[in-house]
């Protein structure tokens, strides 16, 4: 068996911010139940010893939200403890949490050092950007609270990430944005682009437009190669995932494999649903709390959700860049059932590749023998 993820939401969906593109918003409107509340411990270790017993090799604990943070510092203190009683075949455990940071304190921060948690925060730029979607529930900005908690996270030498939400906007504010964060010192970064609600054609004021993603994504090129060229190479999720391929090894992030990987993504109830982006009720795979992993497995095989992402689509076929975009995420192919679906960011991706590519090669040469993954 290879390692496994498994992803926890322990609040659910619920959250103490607001922000206006929320995806997770979106599709909790789109399930019967929109949310499971708090996880409760009795669920949380059935969900810890049934992977636990079927894990080799290592596991990694995922905690994202919602907020998961809302869950209190108990109930991951918890968590540990139960990750230490339940590991009958010795796996190496690493945790990880996504949070918006808004909770964030002394005491959060003393325990992800103390317990070596890798966090994702979200902050998506410079003030005037960030505070633009990331609002709390009364609809006020919340930049200073998240670089309150990032200062923490940095005081006590917490590993984190800053991920970003590429909106309209945001792609309009690229070079402001990546200035901002080489001001702050963070170098480690994922850009994520905005999603539009389930209901096609739906458009919103931060909308990304293909075009708009394209250009984010050479201004951001630029900046990024002159520091690696300068030997000031820095994380950039997407960046690190093309030189992984170019260098013959397995891209990390799932949408650049041309295929959706074995997922566990689990409800606070303990439902098991293949992908953070699919938590709705005709995916279900089933509950961790009373499912084995083979009945899952034979759920996931009944729903085709892997194959059909397997699917090389008409529009890929023949296209000089599919061995570096392998198709882009399911989600941004909806409907992938029509006749002949594109990728919302097609466009864009091919004429990012088609600018890049050559500085890409040399950074793959430069950089032989690296791991990427």
């Amino acid at each position: 068996m290879p390692p496994i993820t498994v992803m926890l939401k322990p609040a659910s969906g619920l959250c103490n911010m607001r922000c206006r593109y929320c995806f997770y918003a979106d599709e909790m409107a789109h399930r019967t139940t929109e949310s499971y509340g708090i996880m409760q411990q009795d669920t949380l270790e059935a969900i810890i010893k049934r992977v636990l017993a079927f894990a080799e090799g290592s596991c990694s604990f995922m905690y994202q939200g919602g907020e998961p943070t809302l869950a209190g510092l108990s109930f991951f203190e918890k968590a540990l403890e139960l990750q230490k009683k339940w590991n009958v075949n010795r796996v190496t455990i690493a945790n990880s949490l996504q949070t918006n940071g808004y909770a964030i304190n002394e005491e959060w921060a003393e325990f992800f050092a103390r317990n070596h948690f890798l966090v994702g925060i979200s902050l998506d730029g410079p003030k005037d950007i960030h505070d633009a979607n990331r609002v709390d529930a009364q609809g006020k900005g919340t930049y200073n609270r998240v670089m309150h908690a990032i200062q923490l996270l940095q005081k006590h030498k917490v590993e984190f990430n800053i991920l970003t939400v590429v909106t309209r906007q945001a792609a309009r504010s690229t070079g402001k944005i990546y200035g901002f964060f080489q001001r702050n010192g963070f170098a480690y970064q994922q850009y994520i682009p905005c999603l539009d609600p389930w209901e096609e054609g739906t458009q919103t004021p931060y909308s990304l437009t293909a075009k708009d993603f394209e250009q984010h994504l050479k201004l951001l090129f630029d900046q990024w190669y002159q520091q690696a060229v300068r030997g000031e190479l820095q994380y950039n999720r997407y960046f690190f995932n093309l030189l992984a391929i170019l260098n013959g090894q397995m891209p990390e992030a799932c949408e650049m494999r041309g295929v959706c990987g074995r997922q566990f993504v689990v409800e606070a109830d303990g439902s098991v649903y293949p992908c953070d982006f699919y938590m709705m009720d005709e995916y279900r795979l089933g509950n961790f709390v009373t499912d084995d992993f083979e009945t899952i497995e034979r759920r996931r095989q009944e729903l085709a959700f892997v194959e059909t992402s397997a699917r090389i689509k008409e529009s890929c076929k023949g296209c000089k860049w599919f061995a570096l975009c392998r198709g882009g995420c399911r989600r941004n192919w909806e409907p992938v059932t029509g006749p002949d679906p594109r990728n919302v960011f097609c466009s864009a991706y091919q004429e990012f590749l088609e600018y890049s590519f050559p500085r890409l090669q040399q950074l793959s040469r430069m950089l032989q023998g690296r791991r990427f993954g």
